[in-house]
C-alpha cells in the first residue's frame, strides 16, 4: 500500500496541486469577540486573547473545521494547519508559550480529520495536510534596535528549540507535509530546517521524501519591488541557501500579488531542482489594508504562471477566500504542471 508521501509525489507528477487560501481572512468574517478565544482553562487569563487566531483550534474548533471544509469544497488538495503563530516565541506575546505543543497537535488533528473525510468522498482526489510553520515575530538576522545594529532579539538555538516543539506537535497531530512559510529571514528558515532534521532523527523519519520521509515545503516572501527578502536576499540566493535539504518544493507567498510575484517565480522555475509553489495575496492592499482583487482578477493573473509552466503547487495568501481558490482550481485544470528533470515520466 502506498504511503501518503508516495501518493503526494504521484499527484505532483499528474497535476497542479491546489493549496488553500487565507485563514485570517475567513476568521474575520465571523466577527469574533474576546470570549471566542477563551477555553475554560483560559477563562481568567490576564491578557487579552482576541486576535490570537491559532487559539481558535482549542476554543472554537468548529470554526476552523468549517473553514478547512470550505477550502476543500472549493477544490483544495492541500490544507494548511491553523498554526502560523503556534511557536513558544510567538505565543509568548500572550503568555501562552506553554500551549505551543497542544496548539500544533490539535490544529493538525482537526485538519487531518477533515482532509481524510473529504478524501473518502473523492478517492480520485486525495487531500493532504501541510503543517504550517510561520516565521515567528522575531528575526535572527536583523536588529530591532536602529541604535544597536549588532543586537538580536533571538538567536539560532532559541529559534530551533521553538521550531522543534512545533514540528513535534504537527507530526503527532497527523500532518502529511511540513510547510515553512512566509520566510522573510532565511536564518530563521535555516533554524526551522535544522529543527525538522533533529525531530526526524528523533522519530526515525527519513529526510528524503523519495525514501518515505515527510515532505518539506519552503515558501519565502519577497517584501517589495527590489525583489529581495527582508533580510536582503535575492530569489536565487534564497534558493541556493536552502537547497542543502531535499525539499519537495520551494516557492513564494504573501507580500505581493500574483502580477508582482511572476518575475521571481520565473527565477525559481528556471533554477530550482524542486517543485515550485506560489500562493500570492489577492493583489496589493488598499489604503485601509483590505484586499480588493476579485477571484476572476486574481485567476487571470495567475493564469500567466500556468501558461509559462512555472508552477506545481498553487494557492492564495492574504485576502483570498474559497471563491478565489475555486476559480484558480478551475483554471489550473487546463494546464500541465512544471516538469522536473528527475520526475518519472508516465
Amino acid at each position: 500500500m502506498n504511503t501518503r508521501t508516495d501518493i503526494l509525489l504521484q499527484q505532483l507528477q499528474k497535476k497542479i496541486l491546489i493549496l488553500d487560501g487565507a485563514m485570517g481572512t475567513m476568521i474575520q468574517r465571523y466577527k469574533l469577540e474576546e470570549k471566542d478565544f477563551r477555553t475554560s482553562a483560559l477563562e481568567h487569563h490576564p491578557k487579552p486573547l482576541k486576535g490570537n487566531n491559532d487559539l481558535l483550534s482549542l476554543s472554537r474548533p468548529d470554526i476552523i473545521r468549517a473553514i478547512h471544509q470550505a477550502y476543500l469544497d472549493a477544490g483544495s488538495d492541500i490544507l494548511e494547519t491553523n498554526t502560523f503563530s503556534s511557536t513558544t516565541i510567538a505565543q509568548d506575546d500572550y503568555d501562552l508559550s506553554h500551549l505551543a505543543y497542544e496548539l500544533n497537535f490539535e490544529s493538525a488533528k482537526i485538519a487531518k480529520e477533515v482532509a481524510l473525510a473529504q478524501s473518502e468522498k473523492t478517492p480520485d482526489q486525495p487531500r493532504f495536510v501541510a503543517g504550517a510553520i510561520g516565521p515567528t515575530n522575531r528575526t535572527a538576522s536583523i536588529s530591532p534596535d536602529v541604535n544597536d545594529p549588532g543586537f538580536r532579539a533571538i538567536n539560532f538555538d532559541q529559534l530551533a528549540e521553538a521550531y522543534a516543539e512545533q514540528v513535534r506537535g504537527l507530526l503527532d497531530g497527523g500532518s502529511d507535509i511540513l510547510l515553512v512559510e512566509t520566510i522573510f529571514d532565511t536564518l530563521n528558515a535555516k533554524a526551522a530546517l535544522f529543527a525538522i532534521q533533529e525531530v526526524f532523527e528523533e522519530k526515525g523519519i527519513p529526510l528524503n521524501p523519495e525514501e518515505g520521509g515527510i515532505p518539506i515545503m519552503i515558501s519565502g516572501t519577497i517584501t517589495d519591488a527590489s525583489g529581495r527578502t527582508l533580510s536582503g536576499q535575492t530569489t536565487e540566493a534564497f534558493l541556493i541557501s536552502l537547497s542543502h535539504v531535499p525539499l519537495i518544493s520551494i516557492g513564494l507567498n504573501c507580500a505581493l500579488g500574483a502580477k508582482e510575484l511572476r518575475p521571481y517565480l520565473k527565477v525559481l522555475a528556471e533554477k530550482a531542482p524542486f517543485y515550485v509553489s506560489a500562493y500570492p495575496n489577492a493583489g496589493l492592499p488598499n489604503e485601509f489594508g483590505q484586499y480588493d482583487q476579485t477571484a476572476k482578477e486574481m485567476a487571470d493573473q495567475v493564469e500567466e504562471f500556468l501558461k509559462d509552466g512555472l508552477i506545481n503547487i498553487l494557492g492564495g495568501c492574504c485576502g483570498t477566500t474559497p471563491e478565489h481558490i475555486q476559480t484558480i482550481a478551475e483554471i489550473s485544470k487546463k494546464y500541465k504542471p512544471r516538469k522536473l528533470a528527475f520526475a518519472i515520466e508516465e
